[in-house]
């Protein structure tokens, strides 16, 4: 068996073992491939070292972990974007979606809840980890009234709440910890070898933006996050039956293939019918003086 085979063998049995059993199939492997000479001590021990940084991956990743990885996420996204600079309608922005978080599952994250508007004209919205929310102007002007915002801003609230994008993060970060793999074996590994274990287990934070910005979240991830705005919605006193209106217009207005919600979102109708099975369904919003008046002052711009 080839060296770079037999450690490509160890990798599988450690990616696919338990988090508690990683270690010894890891030490077992290693052992074997010192007594027979398919690999030398250096080897093993850069396998062992890999293993380790692999298992960590499935440790609970604290708050403060969180934060910079949301901020990470963040970053790459304002890479993409340009913040609309109209800071009326971010404070507005800002505080109605602090108001809906305090009624969320999370009330409070490491250094808080932080919505930005981006200016663009896709119809888009993200959330990345410890309460980094964007939400495109696009988005923005699909949106008739506070009702409907705040379903836009619950929904991706809820994704905080359950850690949709956290969870995701941690399926992608074992791409990078296997990356580790290759890097440890730097002084071990002949130049061919290398180069075929950095091609074979290569990945990025890229891959982390990744599944927010191109692959989207799971279906039920959305569904998830659909109840959980729908609670929000409702412990803050605003009508549940914004969800489902604005879904209606998303579902007018959104374009096949292009760069948007539809792009990273189940299709509108099913969640419609998702949250009809709720008891959830699109209506008039009634009038309210104070919250329409608001709204129009704040993005009558947008």
């Amino acid at each position: 068996m080839k060296k770079a085979a037999f450690l490509l063998l160890c990798l599988s049995m450690t990616f696919f073992a338990g988090c508690k059993t990683m270690g010894v199939v890891s030490e077992v492997g290693t052992t074997v491939g010192v007594a027979s000479g398919t690999i030398s001590e250096s080897q093993a021990e850069a396998i062992k070292r890999s293993s380790a940084a692999l298992a960590k991956s499935f440790e609970d990743i604290t708050p403060e972990q969180e934060y910079y990885i949301g901020r990470s996420v963040g970053a790459v996204i304002l890479s993409s974007y340009k913040v609309w600079n109209n800071e009326k309608a971010t404070d507005y922005v800002n505080v109605l979606g602090q108001t809906l978080a305090l009624y969320s599952r999370t009330p409070e994250t490491y250094r808080g809840y932080a919505f930005l508007i981006l200016d663009s004209d896709e119809i888009n919205a993200f959330a990345a980890p410890s309460g980094f929310i964007f939400i495109t102007r696009g988005m923005l002007r699909l949106c008739n009234n506070e009702t409907e915002l705040a379903a836009v801003l619950a929904h991706e609230i809820a994704h905080v709440s359950e850690k949709h994008g956290l969870k995701a993060i941690r399926r992608s970060r074992l791409t990078t910890a296997l990356t580790t793999i290759a890097v440890e074996g730097a002084g071990a590994f002949a130049g061919g070898h290398l180069a075929e274990l950095t091609e074979a287990f290569g990945g990025s934070v890229a891959d982390i933006t990744g599944t927010l910005m191109t692959n989207g979240y799971s279906r039920a991830f959305e569904r998830e996050a659909d109840a959980g705005a729908v609670a929000i919605l409702r412990a803050a006193g605003y009508d549940p039956a914004g969800l489902p209106n604005m879904l209606s217009a998303m579902e007018i207005h959104l374009k096949p293939g292009a760069p948007d919600f539809a792009n990273t979102h189940p299709a509108p109708r099913n969640r419609i019918a998702e949250l009809r099975q709720m008891g959830v369904q699109a209506r008039t919003i009634q009038a309210h003086h104070v919250r329409d008046a608001r709204f129009k002052n704040a993005l009558g711009s947008v």
